[in-house]
Order: structure tokens, then sequence, then C-alpha cells
């Protein structure tokens, strides 16, 4: 299954963006950003493939400046995969 994740270099940000999304009804998890990924500040926001469309117009509008992009995640085999949107 592949899953999105929405990585930011401020644990502050993730935080509220986390809190954002679910006020906009956009169902999100925050959680530790996998060590494969070797990116961002150590929390992302883990949101449903289905999801991106409107959770991109939200994090855009809000203008986050620790914003650090979207990235897929997919678990196959044990591995996970992780490739920039």
């Amino acid at each position: 299954m592949t899953e999105i994740l929405a990585v930011f270099r401020s644990r502050s940000q993730a935080v509220d963006c986390n809190s954002r999304l679910r006020l906009n009804g956009i169902p999100s998890t925050l959680i530790n950003t996998p060590k494969e990924a070797n990116i961002g500040c150590g929390l992302s926001v883990k949101l449903p493939q289905n999801a991106l469309p409107r959770a991109k117009g939200v994090i855009l509008n809000a203008r986050y400046s620790a914003f650090y992009g979207f990235y897929s995640m997919k678990n196959t085999y044990g591995k996970t995969f992780f490739g920039r949107i």
C-alpha cells in the first residue's frame, strides 16, 4: 500500500499541519519520519493517497516555511521505498 508523507524541517510546523488537515476533514497522522528517508526533522504527516489533492491545497495555502515536500512511501516485502512527488 502506498501512503503519502508530508515532510517538514520543523517539528512545530509538522504538528500544526496535522491539526490543520484534521480540522479540514482530511485524515492524517503524525509519525516519526522513517530513517530510510534521511530527510526532515524527524516528524512527518502521513496521509492516504486519495487525500493528496485536498491536503496539497491546505498545506500550500498555509505557506509553511519548513515544508520539505511530499513523498510516497511504499512497503514491499519488508523494505520501505521513498520517492519525491
